[in-house]
């Protein structure tokens, strides 16, 4: 049985921690105000975590009157987590500190061995991103994962992701862990553009919002509260398995899902290769539509009509304040354009849609922030997650423009 006051003095350590990182540079009074301990509670642990390196000095308070107070903030460069966006077709890598920076990337084309092939491929795009600026393997403490699938939390699986093969026979985080001898966080890629988005540009805003991705696959990724929604078999959000579009009794809709047959990649490609007899790419369909051809239109329209159906059956039963919209298909304007005039001919009142501010980084600034909700277990193995009622404003504005504006990713040598 876990000893009670050693499971206390966690989650003090926890919620300190977490209340320097999320409103660092921050006052230890301020730090004891928010999180309601006392000041001579925060001094020792601050000074404790100082002592180890996790936290700094910047300055002092101005503006207030009598003695300015030492304000402190998270160490960026204490540690640094290992963000990995696994998909069917490239491997994404990002080296990221404890301030959202990201300090080193890389991808490459996925493996197509798939299995334990693809774990290896992971464990070597990571070292070669931490020798590729120099820093010791040591400096990475956590490594998240985002993949294309439904992880299985007893098997280790990733369940309902056809396009990596054996990655449901394998037990996926145990195996990158004997790689890389450091905790492994899997989580679906999805849910982590989710956990992103909210992060980094409507957190304290927006804290009920879906993030629908469309492109080879459609997915969503729920937050509710603040908080992302897994469900009972981590598998909330699988809005590709709603069962219209294609016949939902169909082996193949079993195993892609009904709305994803008739709603991303290959629903496309194929409804012009029947409307045309014409083989195109996702992209010429797109530009093709910008060139007023009839057919590539009613293919868009055809899709969008899909997409719209399942915004309006998510928003009948979770009424999030937002939906974003991001994904190789589901970012470009002119669908989305298209699925806004379909939400008003067939809902009842407005949902308000949003483009992806991330782009195809949400999943990996998601990585990031799935360690940070308990980044204490990497100061002392602690973590729980900090609950508080101040409305200050989050600092994610700058983390925003910094994952926005990232470079072309390198390709892995």
């Amino acid at each position: 049985m876990a000893d009670p006051l050693n499971l206390s003095r966690r989650m003090t350590l926890s919620n300190i921690v977490q209340a320097i990182t999320t409103y660092g540079p921050i006052s230890r009074a301020s730090v004891a105000k928010m999180t309601g301990y006392s000041k001579q509670t925060v001094s020792e642990v601050v000074s404790s975590l100082e002592d180890d390196g996790w936290v700094q000095t910047v300055g002092r308070t101005e503006g207030n009157v009598g003695r300015r107070a030492v304000v402190y903030e998270i160490v960026p460069n204490a540690a640094l987590v290992a963000s990995v966006d696994l998909g069917g077709t490239k491997v994404r890598v990002a080296l990221c500190n404890l301030s959202g920076a990201v300090v080193e990337e890389l991808a490459e084309p996925t493996c197509q061995d798939g299995g334990e092939a693809v774990v290896d491929q992971i464990a070597r795009i990571v070292g070669l991103a931490a020798r590729a600026h120099g820093i010791a393997q040591e400096k990475v403490r956590v490594v998240v994962v985002g993949v294309p699938g439904a992880p299985d939390a007893e098997t280790g699986s990733i369940q309902m992701a056809p396009n990596i093969a054996g990655i449901d026979e394998i037990d996926f985080p145990t195996l990158l862990n004997q790689r890389l001898g450091i905790e492994v966080l899997v989580e679906n890629d999805v849910n982590l553009a989710a956990l992103g988005e909210h992060w980094m540009t409507h957190q304290g805003e927006t804290d009920d919002l879906v993030y629908l991705s469309i492109g080879t696959g459609i997915g969503a990724g729920v937050v509710i509260g603040g908080q992302l929604v897994r469900g009972a078999r981590g598998a909330a959000g699988e809005v590709g398995f709603i069962p219209f579009g294609a016949d939902p009794t169909e082996p193949e809709s079993r195993q892609i899902g009904a709305l994803e047959r008739m709603a991303a990649t290959s629903a496309i490609v194929n409804g012009y290769l029947a409307e045309t007899g014409a083989q195109k790419t996702v992209p010429e369909i797109f530009e093709a539509h910008l060139a007023g051809e009839a057919a590539a239109s009613r293919v868009l329209q055809t899709t969008a009509a899909y997409i719209a159906r399942a915004i309006g059956t998510i928003a009948a039963v979770i009424d999030p304040k937002c939906i974003v919209i991001g994904g190789s298909i589901g970012a470009r304007p002119e669908l989305i354009q298209m699925i806004e005039r379909e939400i008003a001919r067939s809902f009842p009142r407005d949902i308000p849609i949003e483009t992806s501010v991330l782009g195809n980084h949400a999943a990996l600034a998601g990585g990031l922030r799935l360690p940070c909700l308990g980044f204490t277990s990497r100061c002392s193995q602690a973590g729980s997650r900090m609950q508080t009622s101040s409305s200050r404003r989050r600092k994610s504005a700058p983390f925003a423009r910094v994952w926005h504006e990232l470079r072309p990713l390198p390709t892995a040598a």
